[in-house]
């Protein structure tokens, strides 16, 4: 089945203000990936990163020309991450979304916001699976 007319045009309209709204962000956060780049700034980041998570897991910082933060790869992942944030759900000082969640002993579907009881806040842990 064909796309009429109409609906491609709406459908390129929508897509030209996502750009329009994420473009600013989008090239911000290249800029900064740039900035980085520089052997000097890249070299200052990585030690104060290496000074303040001091794991006996870490691997060595190395600090060379070959691992460039400005990259295709690292842009895309920067679009893609940019567009995920725009299109979540959950926004800081709105109301939280209400989704669906299933009860384990009753295998039963229910809305998380099921749970809230009078004015007593709602809390979720999610834990650690590792």
């Amino acid at each position: 089945m064909q796309k009429s007319a109409g609906v491609l045009a709406i459908l390129a309209m929508k897509h030209t203000a996502l750009c329009l709204v994420l473009l600013p962000r989008f090239l911000l956060a290249a800029l900064m990936l740039w900035l980085l780049d520089f052997l000097c700034i890249r070299r200052r980041v990585l030690q104060k990163m290496e000074k303040l998570g001091n794991s006996p897991d870490d691997p060595p910082v190395c600090v060379s020309d070959s691992n460039r933060m400005f990259t295709l790869e690292s842009l895309r992942a920067v679009w893609y991450g940019q567009k995920l944030d725009f299109f979540k759900s959950a926004h800081l000082g709105l109301i939280a979304p209400n989704t669906e969640v299933v009860q384990l002993h009753e295998q039963r579907r229910v809305r998380v916001l099921d749970y809230v009881k009078g004015r007593r806040p709602l809390i979720l842990n999610f834990g650690s699976c590792s």
